[in-house]
């Protein structure tokens, strides 16, 4: 788990969301649990989202915000550090703000590096220490058939197997990790993993309290690998009353008791995709040497940039490198996409194939693989994992070690997406 400090914010104001967005995104060890676009649900945010942060954009209203937010800050004044930020420098607003219980105020516009340094001071005077919170990896797919849920779900076996990774609190103990189906109506972990869950997360989205340890320990399936997985809705009509904040809250549970969460989807870029991405550390964006899966990456990363999110937290993985009908070459996706691909993972049909018809993991399937090993590079990158000996001896054909996955850590959640 790292040292996070999560953060509520409230900004009504639709055309500084990107911007503002992108601004606390770039600060290291910072997540965003929850933005809400009407104050009046700030109550409900403050109880499902455990924060460390409430960040609250006054305008345009400023009177009007204050009036809903003062006797929450009152309410809830050892439980956090309030910031406001302002263009109206109006000394009543501001003696307002400060009895009420603001700890910083923010005058617009302002430089990136201000509301870093505030954040900062925020961290260190918050009333609770900055939390362990668990690394939240979502695996997305450029274009259907990319095979995202494969990658989430060997990604989260190998996790699983890890005798150490960065930041571990306990040494040799292996982490814990969750997978998560956020494919609602069409999901395939379970069958993936041959899982026969008797809850889902249906279950979790039920309350919408801040969940506790037991009833998330209740709703997750036990796979003999050690990866816990929580599964998808059994029916449509159920998958439909699953909100964006629902979805985000049962996320949030969840970083709390484990060290890896991943996450299969979201398979739209939607309300829930956006709350999912505010709490994300870093994303992978599964593709293959092929023309419309390059063009759907393309504008998948155009639409992320658009919205303010910070690139930077984006891994690339290139699937099925090798096949002789492939006219592409890495390079020329790099080129076009202007980015590194990551990772390689090397065309292996009849072990990726039979894996999934049997049920299994290539590390339970296929362990001498060299797909298998390609998965296991992943995940002590994702880790953190400065190296590994016994790994690197049996698998010298393996793809190169990719960068240190960097943090990051909003959009209205507050109705269905």
């Amino acid at each position: 788990m790292s040292d996070t400090i999560r953060v509520i914010v409230v900004n009504t104001d639709e055309e500084a969301k990107p911007e503002l967005r992108h601004h606390l995104l770039c600060i290291p060890g910072v997540k965003i649990v929850a933005e809400v676009d009407e104050a009046l649900f700030l109550p409900q945010a403050l109880a499902q989202f455990p924060c460390e942060v409430l960040l609250v954009h006054l305008d345009p209203a400023p009177a009007a915000i204050m009036d809903v937010v003062a006797p929450l800050l009152e309410a809830h004044k050892d439980e956090f550090v309030a910031i406001g930020m302002t263009e109206d420098r109006d000394a009543e607003l501001v003696m307002r703000a400060m009895r009420a219980g603001m700890r910083e105020l923010l005058w617009k516009p302002f430089p990136p590096e201000q509301l870093t340094e505030i954040m900062g001071r925020a961290r260190a005077n918050s009333p609770k220490t900055a939390q362990r919170v668990g690394k939240l990896v979502p695996v997305v797919s450029a274009n259907g058939g990319a095979g995202a849920t494969t990658v989430a779900t060997n990604l989260s076996v190998e996790l699983a197997q890890l005798d150490n990774w960065a930041g571990q609190p306990n040494p040799g103990k292996k982490p814990k990790v969750a997978v998560v189906d956020l494919d609602f109506r069409y999901g395939q972990v379970s069958m993936f993993l041959d899982a026969q869950p008797t809850h889902t997360i249906a279950d979790l989205c039920e309350s919408p309290e801040h969940l506790e340890p037991a009833l998330i320990d209740r709703a997750m399936f036990k796979h003999p690998t050690g990866v816990h997985v929580l599964a998808h809705p059994p029916d449509i009509e159920q998958a439909e009353r699953i909100t964006a904040a629902n979805c985000a809250g049962a996320l949030a549970a969840l970083q709390e008791n484990y060290d890896f969460v991943i996450v299969d989807g979201p398979v739209r870029f939607d309300h829930t995709a956006r709350a999912v991405f505010d709490m994300t550390d870093v994303y992978l964006l599964v593709l293959q040497l092929l023309v419309p899966s390059v063009r759907s990456a393309d504008r998948y990363l155009n639409e992320l940039k658009r919205c303010g999110y910070n690139l930077d937290r984006i891994r690339m993985v290139c699937n099925r490198v090798g096949r002789e009908v492939a006219y592409l070459e890495p390079t020329d996706v790099e080129a076009t996409l202007k980015r590194k691909l990551n990772w390689h993972l090397p065309d292996e049909w009849k072990f990726a194939a039979t894996s999934v018809n049997v049920g299994q993991s290539l590390f339970e399937f296929a362990p001498k693989s060299k797909l298998r090993l390609a998965y296991r590079q992943i995940a002590l990158d994702i880790a953190g994992v400065a190296g590994d000996s016994n790994f690197q001896a049996d698998a010298s054909d393996a793809p190169a070690k990719a960068e240190s996955p960097k943090k990051g850590g909003f959009f209205s959640i507050f109705n269905k997406g």
